[in-house]
């Protein structure tokens, strides 16, 4: 059996070549899990519905990404131009999420090759996220019947405010976000745990401090959990502001997915953010959320 993975050519959109966002590393990674022999098949996601999409958007975003109306402010804010291939890849990204989430509960593991896009809120994009995917995914498990107690466990250098906003009235998912505090975004919003972390921590201090908010989690049983593994905490990220080495994400990859495969809870495990000065290196680092995955299946 293979570890299921949610990829789709229509994840790479058209943006300007001066953009910062490093859009060709979807299509990249997919390439590299391919060559590396973790997968032979990817898993290929449709559009999300609007009727999913609404549970954790208001009808009106929705509509002004899908009709390309938003307003040129908030377009900044996000970080993309709203043209026809980011409506799309939008739409697509988060099919790709409920997808992986659904592809977790049979398998107990299973990815998608984007995702995590969790500055997003109920009513606008930011920080290179148009719709929260993580949020819209865990509301259609719950809203199925498929996931009672969802916990998002983010690891993004970058707090998870969107996911904390969304679901701040909602006792059935619990926001979980371990990022540096001195980092965007400035004002931060207010998970159920926030676990604020000095600049320029390195792996052994990082992962104590892992270690023991896992141990803390598995008291509260969660019987799903979404996974943002993003790989901005890497010490030559252009964005990070910690210091983890290589092995260092490893590691973390690795105490995430054993603490749950152990305890039979699915997890659906999402990219995150990563802006590493070397392109190469950057796919590397993504790709160890998928092989830490497929180690155990």
């Amino acid at each position: 059996m293979q570890l299921p993975i949610v990829n789709h050519p229509d994840y790479v959109a058209k943006i300007n070549d001066d953009n910062k966002f490093p859009i060709k590393k979807f299509g990249a990674l997919a390439k590299h899990l391919l060559k590396t022999k973790v997968i032979t098949k990817f898993h290929i996601p449709k559009e999300c519905s609007i009727e999913t999409m609404k549970t954790s958007h208001s009808i009106e975003y929705i509509n002004q990404i899908k009709n390309k109306t938003l307003d040129i402010k908030l377009q900044k804010k996000i970080g993309f131009p709203i043209n026809d291939s980011v409506v799309r890849r939008s739409f697509v990204a988060t099919g790709g999420t409920v997808l992986a989430s659904k592809l977790a509960l049979d398998s107990k593991l299973a990815c998608n090759t984007a995702g995590g896009s969790h500055h997003a809120t109920f009513s606008y994009g930011a920080g290179y996220c148009v719709f929260n995917d993580v949020a819209v995914a865990a509301n259609y498990l719950k809203n199925k019947g498929y996931a009672k107690k969802i916990l998002i466990l983010d690891l993004d250098v970058h707090q998870g405010n969107g996911n904390s906003e969304i679901f701040k009235n909602d006792k059935d998912v619990f926001t979980f976000s371990m990022h540096c505090a001195s980092n965007y975004p400035a004002k931060k919003s207010k998970s159920d745990i926030d676990i604020e972390l000095k600049e320029n921590m390195e792996d052994k201090e990082y992962l104590d401090i892992l270690n023991f908010n896992l141990k803390k989690l598995n008291k509260l049983n969660f019987d799903f959990v979404f996974y943002i593994a993003g790989v901005d905490v890497h010490y030559n990220d252009r964005l990070g502001k910690l210091k983890l080495s290589d092995e260092g994400i490893e590691k973390r990859d690795m105490l995430v997915i054993e603490n749950n495969f152990i305890k039979k809870v699915p997890l659906c495990g999402v990219l995150g953010g990563g802006y590493n000065r070397d392109f190469d290196k950057l796919i590397e680092l993504h790709s160890k959320l998928h092989k830490s995955c497929a180690n155990f299946i």
